[in-house]
């Protein structure tokens, strides 16, 4: 892409910004982002191009890559909670209405030993539906967790839960389980 093109994609990027502030602004305000972090976060990831292959709208200061996907209601998690590194080398599915605080890493793959440019091939990580990641928390390559699943503040994940309990600690354990009818 040449300079001339760069400035009309840019260009474009900007009119469609300001288009969607003033549609937002004259039918009111319904997204559950507040006004001022939508509009940070947006500039940041369509004028800034932070986070632009991410299409869903993430909090300025978090960064996300590799393979992600989301479920419904996730991308607000995303947009709210700052801090945040989401690494889908070897991938990461995040099931419906699951939430997490600011801080949480979540990474799928490791670095070779020996080459630090290449990641080790392991299973993505899954994470259920309708599970809450409090803050800080890192998960690591390969875990998966079940559905209504807590994780306390701090910790970290290294190998995989079944639905229904709270886990915390370095590294994890099962502190409680809960029936989530």
């Amino acid at each position: 892409m040449n300079t001339t093109e760069k400035q009309k994609t840019k260009n474009n990027s900007i009119k469609h910004f300001i288009s969607r502030v003033k549609s937002f602004i004259g039918r009111g305000w319904k997204s559950p982002i507040t006004p001022g972090l939508w509009i940070v976060n947006n500039f940041f990831q369509k004028i800034l191009r932070i986070n632009s292959e991410i299409p869903w709208m993430i909090h300025f200061t978090s960064g996300a890559i590799g393979k992600i996907t989301i479920g419904k209601n996730v991308w607000t998690s995303f947009a709210l909670s700052g801090n945040c590194y989401i690494q889908g080398g070897n991938g990461v599915f995040i099931g419906d209405d699951t939430i997490f605080a600011p801080g949480v890493k979540i990474i799928s793959a490791n670095h070779d030993l020996l080459d630090f440019t290449v990641w080790i091939k392991e299973k993505p990580i899954e994470i259920g539906k309708n599970c809450w990641i409090g803050a800080n928390v890192s998960i690591l390559p390969g875990v998966q967790l079940g559905d209504n699943v807590i994780v306390a503040a701090g910790a970290v994940v290294t190998k995989s839960f079944p639905s229904n309990c709270v886990i915390a600690g370095v590294p994890c354990k099962i502190i409680k389980n809960h029936n989530n009818d």
